[in-house]
């Protein structure tokens, strides 16, 4: 019988199983210690800005993970929260694997946390000083890119009634007319007003649109009898205020 010539076992090619850059970005973190585990067992108050960022983010795409997309985008804004706060949705989404829905989400986050820092601590706030109207508006307006002019109706205690947002976008004094200023405050019976707005610049130093606008509001509180009390104009870390200043009565 004639025997078959030898053959040696077939050598079967195994799949190659490196992973995938975004599996070995996953891989480098323990599940422990990945954002959304670490503000399950520890808490928000434990992540880092960039751990925060990734969890708003949710999830990584085109290969990076949330974490990494997270740490790019702050590194756009020089690590400042403040500025990346103050961009807009088109700003943000430009980063490569970000989009428009998760710069929604971050813009959104980020005006949650303005309007917590801005929202009174059960009681009303009451207003007695240039401080106390920084201090109520300066989380929100500060950061913004663009100018907005609010109006703070108290009352006859100085409590803080309500805030109105009468324009926003570049202060001129055709927009601010009396008649929007005081419309709310005539319906609240406001005992007075604060009227109140930011410079995107960051300098506070009121231009003579300022001065203008000032001047047609507190002739018209005069009229009505809901006098003005305060302009305060809010900057970076800085303010002026009109009355501080001495300023109100002599605006012209």
């Amino acid at each position: 019988m004639s025997s078959l010539p030898f053959l040696p076992p077939a050598v079967i090619p195994t799949p190659s199983i490196r992973p995938s850059g975004a599996l070995i970005q996953m891989e480098r973190i323990a599940p422990a210690e990945r954002p959304r585990e670490r503000l399950r067992s520890l808490g928000a108050r434990s992540l880092s800005a960039a751990e925060l960022l990734a969890v708003v983010i949710g999830s990584g795409s085109r290969g990076r993970s949330s974490l990494r997309i997270a740490h790019e985008v702050l590194a756009e804004v020089g690590g400042s929260l403040r500025t990346l706060a103050a961009r807009p949705v088109a700003a943000i989404g430009g980063n490569a694997g970000m989009g428009p829905a998760r710069a929604m989400a971050i813009v959104a986050a980020m005006e949650l946390g303005r309007r917590t820092a801005a929202e009174p601590h059960g009681d009303r706030v009451a207003v007695h000083s240039p401080q106390d109207v920084v201090a109520a508006f300066a989380p929100h307006l500060e950061a913004l890119a663009v100018e907005e002019f609010h109006v703070a109706i108290l009352d006859a205690q100085h409590h803080l009634e309500r805030d109105v947002l009468v324009t926003r976008g570049i202060l001129d004094s055709s927009l601010v007319h009396p008649r929007e200023v005081f419309r709310e405050a005539i319906a609240e019976r406001a005992a007075s007003i604060i009227l109140v707005h930011n410079h995107p610049s960051g300098d506070p130093t009121p231009s003579a649109e300022d001065r203008i606008v000032t001047s047609q509001l507190v002739a018209a509180g005069t009229l009505l009898g809901i006098p003005v009390r305060d302009h305060v104009v809010i900057g970076r870390g800085r303010y002026v205020s009109f009355a501080e200043a001495g300023w109100l009565s002599t605006v012209r």
